[in-house]
């Protein structure tokens, strides 16, 4: 018989669900960063009858706020996952040894 050497069994790396999943929570992140400033003014209590207004406003705020900055948080979340992933920084995105698998 002939000497094969071991082989080592496949391993699941979801690289890509995990560079989805970090993308999204990334711009989440920066989206709420970007609009933080914005919604400040809002943090007061409102008075027990103008609930339903303050949310109303906060929702109206934040939809003018978001919206010239989505293309900024978008930005930063794509350069954020790629730094992340090409010095290893993001768990499940290590970058893999040169010459093969790990």
């Amino acid at each position: 018989m002939r000497d094969t050497p071991p082989t080592r069994p496949a391993t699941f790396q979801p690289r890509f669900t995990l560079s989805l999943l970090y993308l999204f929570g990334l711009f989440f992140v920066y989206c709420l960063v970007l609009i933080a400033p914005e919604l400040s003014g809002l943090v007061e209590p409102a008075a027990p009858g103008q609930e339903e207004a303050v949310k109303q406003a906060a929702a109206e705020l934040a939809r003018q706020a978001v919206r010239p900055r989505l293309p900024f948080a978008f930005a930063a979340a794509v350069l954020t996952l790629l730094l992340g992933s090409h010095y290893g920084f993001l768990p499940g995105l290590r970058p893999r040894p040169p010459g093969g698998r790990s």
